[in-house]
């Protein structure tokens, strides 16, 4: 199954609690930090509710 690299660009400060918890969820607490993670449907889900807050890199 292909990977997906996530990487945390914008900070926590002044997002919705939901919103948050969604990072976290991914296993991303700091700025600049990114976690690789296997693609799935309920991962892309979590991408995709906070994209502006992300970089996504796909990984072979």
């Amino acid at each position: 199954m292909a990977k997906v690299e996530i990487k945390l660009k914008k900070s926590f400060i002044g997002r919705k609690d939901d919103q948050i918890a969604t990072a976290k969820a991914l296993g991303l607490r700091k700025i600049g930090q990114s976690v690789v993670r296997e693609d799935n449907p309920a991962l892309r889900g979590m991408i995709n509710k906070i994209p502006f807050m992300l970089e996504v890199k796909e990984l072979s």
